[in-house]
Formats: structure tokens, C-alpha cells, sequence
């Protein structure tokens, strides 16, 4: 496993006052070298923040910021037809034949909030297009309009619907990776752990003929183990309310989280660990007071012990809150740009 480090101030999550009652949560396989998708059955704090933080947008902290310098290629492609929200843009390298490898773009927004035309907490789409990499933004159902498991079955309904059309939009269906920033960071790396898990699949929505699986996973800051996140932010200073009924995780379950355990262990994605799953890159801020730094840690660790340290690759930033500058550094953007090269290319 590899640990990265990097010094820099501690940076102060937006506020957005009246948006949220509470702190938000999330805003959030096959081989390295495998030619086609396999499928797999499941294993059986510092800074202070403020109740009603706000996940920072591409462009700087806080900032609108543009997801992209270029419009998409291909906009509101409907990849299911249960809600308007499944949608997603796709945009093409401009130069290169294809076909391109492609990485699917999950928002964050604490699954109740957030659009796929700004990525929230997401960067980097120049970057891949730059690198040869098709970039597929995609949008799902949010919690106001359904509950879990609606989103991810919206994701691998997205992925299969990609591989159903990979033809005509010049895909590779063979190397399709997932990038997700807090709670899109939670829904990709339900992808890379849950290949093949009928009861998350959503099959219903369309291309049930499709492999949802994906080759590779970027997890920036997601949240993993919704029951122990008050309980690891204890003494921290952070705010604990990620058991409160009004929380983004019980909202998105459609009950406090406590009171449904055996729901809420089914958006964990360690609980689905094995060793067929994706290689992941996992990057989080020691200063996060959303979501837990040892979610990810510990997330990373399961996986190192199933896949292989070789495949696993996680960055912790030193001083970084929830999203931010040192996340879209071109330092830190290198770094996630040559682990998909490595699974992707």
C-alpha cells in the first residue's frame, strides 16, 4: 500500500446556511488485465466545521467552478427511463481514434443533492480527456425521490447502459473505470466491490445482458460504514450527527441509520470484499470532519488483504478537509491519472 503525505493549511469547508441542518455525510471488478468483465458473488479529526457544511465544487474551495473547459459530446443520454434523473453526458477525447477507455464520473452531494454537469467535489475531466480517456458524468435518482438501493442500482444500470452503447459512442467496454468524490466516492466503491450481487444490480432498468463491473475505482473521501461514524468522530470536535434522523445516511435509508442496521450494512462496501474485486486508488484529508479519515484507511486496509497491497493505493492529505485545493492539485491529479493508466491503458 502506499501512503502519501503532503503539507498544506487545513481547508474550511463552504457554508451554505439554511441548506442543511445537518453536517452531510457524502455532499457520499475484474483483474488488471483482464480483456472483459468477470463477475463475483459477496463475501458473507481536526478542523472545526459547521453543522450545515457544504461539499466545495470543482474550481477552488467553495467555488462554481466548470466542470469541464469543453461541453459534452453527448448530453442527457437516458440510460433508464424509471426517472428523469437517469441521465448521463458523455464526453470524446478530440484527438485519438478510439476506441477510449472510459471513466465514469459519480457527484457527491450527501445523495441528496448535486448534478452531474458540475461533478460536485469532482475535478479532473480535462486531465483524462487530455490523457485519451472518455469521460462518461452521470446523475441518479437522489434521496428526496428514492431510497437505497435506487442510487447504485442507477450506477450499474449507467455502466451497462455504456457497454450497450459502446459502439456507438466509440467505448471501450472492456476498460470502464468509476471515479466518485464523498458520496459518489460511496456508490463507486459499491461498483468495485459488488460485481455480480443480484440484489444491488437494479437489472430491471435496462441491458440486463451488460456486465456492470468496472476495471478500476477512485474513491475520493467517500463515506464506507455509516453505523460507526459518530462513534469514530467522538473527542474529535467534529460534529456527531450521522445518526440523527434528519442525517444525509438516514435519509438516504428512509429511517435513522441505527434503527436499520441490517439495511444500512448493505451501502458498506467492505461487506462485499473479496479478491475478484477492482484495483482502487482512495484518497481522503486528515482534516475531513464529514466523513471519518479512518473510513477510507480501513476501507483500503480490507482491500489490500483481499486483492493485494500491489492493487490498492491510498493517499492521505495532510491537513485537506472534505474536497478542496490539494485534491485538484496537478500533483495529486498525476497521481490518480497514472494509477487508470496502469488498469485502463
Amino acid at each position: 500500500m502506499l501512503m502519501v503525505g503532503r503539507t498544506a493549511s487545513v481547508f474550511v469547508l463552504t457554508v451554505l446556511a439554511g441548506l442543511l441542518a445537518v453536517g452531510m455525510a457524502g455532499c457520499g471488478a475484474a483483474a488488471p488485465a483482464a480483456d472483459s468483465p468477470t463477475a463475483h458473488a459477496p463475501a458473507a479529526a481536526a478542523s472545526a466545521t459547521t453543522a450545515v457544511g457544504v461539499m466545495p465544487q470543482p474550481g477552488g474551495p467553495g467555488g462554481a467552478g466548470t466542470f469541464a473547459s469543453v461541453a459534452p459530446t453527448y448530453e442527457d443520454l437516458a440510460y433508464a427511463t424509471t426517472s428523469p434523473a437517469q441521465k448521463l453526458d458523455v464526453y470524446i477525447p478530440a484527438t485519438g481514434s478510439g476506441p477510449f477507455p472510459v471513466v465514469v464520473m459519480v457527484h457527491g452531494g450527501g445523495f441528496m443533492m448535486g448534478d452531474k454537469s458540475d461533478g460536485t467535489g469532482l475535478a479532473g475531466v480535462n486531465e483524462l480527456l487530455a490523457a485519451g480517456y472518455a469521460v462518461a458524468s452521470t446523475n441518479y435518482r437522489l434521496s428526496g425521490e428514492a431510497v437505497f438501493p435506487a442510487q447504485i442500482n442507477d450506477a450499474k444500470a449507467a455502466i451497462r447502459f455504456l457497454r450497450a452503447s459502446a459502439g456507438k459512442y466509440n467505448l471501450n467496454p472492456d476498460k470502464i473505470g468509476a471515479w466518485g468524490a464523498s458520496a459518489g466516492g460511496n456508490l463507486v466503491a459499491l461498483l468495485g466491490t459488488t460485481c455480480g450481487v443480484a440484489e444491488l444490480e437494479g437489472a430491471e432498468l435496462g441491458n440486463a445482458d451488460q456486465s456492470s463491473c468496472v476495471q478500476a475505482v477512485v474513491d475520493w473521501f467517500g463515506p464506507i460504514n455509516f453505523l460507526k461514524m459518530d462513534e469514530q468522530f467522538a473527542g474529535t470536535g467534529c460534529p456527531q450527527t450521522h445518526d440523527d434522523a434528519s442525517s444525509p445516511e438516514s435519509k438516504l435509508v428512509g429511517a435513522p441509520i441505527q434503527t436499520v442496521p441490517d439495511l444500512v450494512k448493505t451501502t458498506n462496501p467492505m461487506n462485499y470484499i473479496d479478491a475478484m474485486d477492482a484495483p482502487f486508488f482512495i484518497e481522503n484529508g486528515t482534516a475531513d470532519c464529514n466523513i471519518p479519515p479512518v473510513q477510507n484507511k480501513d476501507l483500503a486496509d480490507a482491500l489490500s488483504a483481499a486483492i493485494g497491497a500491489g492493487k490498492v493505493t491510498y493517499v492521505s492529505l495532510e491537513g485537506a478537509g472534505h474536497g478542496g485545493e490539494q485534491f485538484e492539485t496537478a500533483d495529486n491529479l498525476s497521481l490518480v491519472l497514472s494509477f487508470l493508466d496502469r488498469y485502463l491503458k
